[in-house]
């Protein structure tokens, strides 16, 4: 029976085909384990080699070479060596030796290494190689005895045995996610106007947001959210309309969140937890935050709770709100406002809560003599809830954000700044000067596009990862010009 590989032939060398061992290199290029086989005397002529295959193994593709072995079952040796950089040593040898635990990845049931993080699919078990197949750790090709490890375990090796079993052709399964990999604590979201921003927060939550189940059922999640409109002005109802948003409505909450009344047959309202919960009318805590900024426009002790936590988490009465805390302080000469969430309903809820805090910051920076700034909203847990139509009306918001980024195709400024490359070829460096608002900030030198990328990186230069993306493919090409200058100068 000769080795056939059935995945990445392209990436494994064949020395005899109808060997009986297989020689995982792990992270070690192929031929420097080739080297030290042929210095330790080992037999690699293609027509007596005991060796049928070497191949690497990074972090991934166990999946792949499991079934190129069951498909190839008269590889009955498995040596490891080599430096493993990425944990595939204890991934196979646990594999084998500890076999598999049931675990979940992107919310969906997968099958894990057991004492290791190394996910699996469940197509090829540890059990289908049993009485068959005998895994040998070498160790690493720098090790002071690795070739006489090498020696010796190919002088011990038993005789071949004929092989008996059949070839086993496993598809490789396929993972059905329902959300792709991210930090879901990890998310801001920056945008010029509060529908921009509620399209990417959809956006963010459709393809990243983590299915949970609730006390009111399954929703979508994500945790910590921020996100910060640079020019916090109402959506022209036109807008509006068209993603089914009623600004009638709109503007009924704009006024309900600055009157101090409690609303009829409710638990709680905003306007009542800022200008009537905490005491009488001169406690408003909106008209105190006015005079208090009036007096000292840099105070940083504008800051009220609407949670009230002596009825809100100490007591059983019902009704929490979800809006618990406002922020408002002069900063670059405007009035920024920060808004802090303990829930959120990102479909429903989130941009006619966007209005409300317009509405607040306007009375706020009206009443202290300056103009509004940046508003941000943080967001604890901000949710979709995928029943009703939900999953469907994220979906299509969605594909028509998409859709307008690709219409639009424009160049999004990195809020970092701006970079200009240069190639100057009679010092053999690359040039990067980093630019905000036409001033210089600083400058970077190297050698070669890896040398100034992990500059950039240290110093956290970049934001955007558009940005980042387009700076690497500006700096491979200045790379490959300064080497063509070289080598029109005669340099090797």
């Amino acid at each position: 029976m000769e080795f056939i590989p059935l995945h990445y032939p392209d990436r494994v060398t064949v020395i005899n085909p109808q060997g009986d061992v297989g020689v995982v290199t792990l992270w070690s290029p192929i031929a420097v384990v080739q080297e030290h086989l042929h210095r330790a005397g080992v037999e690699l002529d293609p027509k007596q080699a005991r060796v049928a295959v070497l191949g690497t193994l990074y972090g991934e593709g166990l999946p792949e070479m499991l079934r190129n072995l069951l498909y190839n079952p008269q590889i009955r040796h498995l040596v490891l060596f080599g430096v493993d950089l990425g944990g595939s040593r204890v991934a196979l040898w646990n594999f084998f030796g500890q076999g598999l635990e049931p675990t979940l990845c992107l919310g969906q049931q997968v099958w894990q290494i057991v004492g290791t993080h190394h996910k699996i699919d469940c197509g090829v078990l540890p059990e289908a190689f049993a009485g068959r197949l005998r895994l040998f750790d070498l160790g690493k090709p720098a090790d002071p005895d690795s070739g006489n490890r090498l020696r010796a375990f190919f002088a011990d090796l038993p005789a071949p045995e004929p092989v008996t079993a059949e070839r086993c052709a496993v598809p490789l399964a396929r993972f059905e996610v329902t959300r792709l990999p991210s930090d879901p604590r990890g998310h801001r979201i920056r945008a010029s106007s509060p529908l921009a921003a509620w399209k990417e927060l959809i956006h963010r939550l459709y393809r990243f947001g983590h299915r949970v189940t609730l006390a009111k059922g399954e929703r979508i999640e994500l945790q910590n959210v921020q996100v910060t409109i640079t020019v916090p002005q109402e959506e022209p109802d036109t807008l509006l309309q068209e993603h089914g948003f009623d600004p009638e409505a709109f503007r009924r909450y704009q006024q309900a969140i600055l009157s101090a009344a409690l609303p009829p047959d409710q638990h709680y309202g905003y306007g009542n937890r800022l200008r009537g919960h905490f005491g009488t009318t001169e406690q408003d805590t909106l008209m105190r935050m006015v005079r208090l900024l009036t007096r000292d426009p840099d105070s940083r002790h504008a800051f009220v709770a609407l949670w009230d936590t002596g009825r809100d988490l100490l007591s059983d009465l019902p009704g929490h709100p979800c809006l618990v805390s406002l922020f408002v302080r002069r900063f670059e000469e405007v009035l920024t406002l920060t808004a802090l969430f303990r829930t959120h309903n990102a479909l429903k809820a989130w941009l006619m809560n966007v209005h409300g805090l317009i509405a607040i910051q306007r009375l706020i920076a009206t009443g202290c003599g300056l103009t509004p700034g940046p508003l941000t909203l943080i967001s604890h847990s901000i949710t979709i809830d995928p029943g009703g139509g939900g999953l469907d009306q994220a979906r299509a918001i969605h594909d028509f954000r998409n859709a307008e980024l690709r219409a639009e195709n424009r160049f999004q400024p990195d809020p970092h700044g701006d970079f200009i490359i240069s190639v100057h070829g009679e010092n053999g460096m690359i040039v990067v000067d980093h630019r905000f608002e036409g001033q210089q900030l600083h400058r970077y030198t190297g050698r070669s596009a890896e040398e100034l990328e992990r500059q950039l990186v240290l110093d956290c230069a970049l934001s955007d990862i558009g940005h980042a993306l387009y700076l690497g493919r500006e700096l491979g090409r200045a790379e490959a010009r300064l080497k063509s200058l070289q080598r029109g100068k005669g340099e090797p």
